[in-house]
């Protein structure tokens, strides 16, 4: 009985104001034909294709020794964390997710990486949510209240979780033992994949288009809850409900967190096939929330303090 009042609700929220559900799920595709999809599926199917040709150790070489010595990582760890630095949600958790199930990296260094290698790629922070923030903070100093708190992260989940021993070479199977790249089959896993998010941004976007113009609350609570539900709509929100350090740092957690909307895409790439679906068990979307509400915490804070400490961005030096 519990189970069936949710979907009723929402049924008669939808029946009740059908345009706002429209607006909503507008705004979703919209952001998912003309944004997400160009963006994130040619990473998907590059990424693909270097795994597939054995082209790991040859991307991951210039960084080896800072992420294996200071971090840990393997060569596969080392891929998995620097797709989720630069491709942006969700690519790092589903790389992660790929490799654990391909014997390419151990279940504790997955359980790692899913902790702190999901994250808003550079071009969608300087591009998106900067946007217009030069005279509230300088974009390097976001940039680094966003990737910075990785480090810690990344020290807080080697002492929770381990390293795990390492896949044997019998466990290890690459994607070039069965057939290597094939566009065809290849392509049709990442747009799976992407209809998967694109069905949770639709989603959340509509939850987000009910909150916007039904919820009671004042317009600063109201856009911190839009953010917390969908990254893009809540910045929007954002930008128009707050100034000056305040404004920074509830930019910062929503961007660090990644909002519900990102939490269900993440656990949508982490949900592999019947027949592998042992081999990502120790991923949990649990850990995964904690994880992201701690990185979002320490983001907003080390931003806030920055910007307290700091100049304003273009006041005039004092002089004596």
């Amino acid at each position: 009985m519990k189970k069936s009042v949710f979907p009723v609700a929402a049924l008669l929220l939808l029946l009740w104001q059908p345009s706002i559900s429209l607006e909503g799920a507008k705004d979703g595709l919209n952001l998912w034909a003309c944004v997400v999809l160009p963006t994130l599926l040619p990473f998907m199917l590059c990424s693909t294709a270097v795994v597939s040709s054995g082209g790991i150790p040859l991307l991951t070489a210039p960084f080896k020794p800072f992420l294996s010595r200071i971090l840990g990582l393997s060569p596969a760890g080392c891929y998995v964390f620097l797709a989720g630095l630069l491709c942006g949600y969700p690519m790092g958790a589903k790389t992660c997710a790929d490799f654990l199930a391909g014997g390419m990296i151990s279940e504790g260094e997955a359980r790692r990486l899913l902790a702190f290698s999901n994250h808003p790629s550079p071009m969608f922070l300087l591009g998106y949510v900067m946007a217009g923030m030069e005279d509230v903070c300088p974009a390097p100093l976001f940039l680094a209240a966003i990737y910075l708190p990785i480090l810690p992260l990344a020290f807080l989940s080697a002492a929770a979780y381990g390293s795990g021993p390492e896949p044997s070479p019998q466990e290890c199977r690459q994607p070039s033992s069965v057939g290597g790249f094939s566009f065809d089959r290849d392509f049709m896993g990442c747009l799976e994949s992407m209809v998967r998010i694109g069905g949770y941004i639709l989603a959340f976007s509509i939850l987000a288009a009910y909150i916007r113009r039904l919820s009671p609350l004042p317009a600063p609570w109201n856009a911190c809850l839009l953010g917390v539900t969908e990254i893009t709509t809540g910045v929007h929100a954002i930008k128009l409900s707050l100034t000056g350090p305040a404004l920074a740092g509830a930019l910062a957690f929503c961007a660090s967190f990644g909002g519900l909307s990102g939490v269900f895409q993440t656990k949508s790439v982490l949900e592999l096939p019947r027949e592998n679906a042992k081999k990502n068990a120790g991923l949990s979307i649990r850990h995964y929330v904690l994880w992201k509400v701690i990185h979002g915490g320490l983001s907003c804070l080390l931003l806030t303090v920055l910007l307290l400490l700091l100049p304003a961005p273009g006041a005039a030096p004092r002089l004596r």
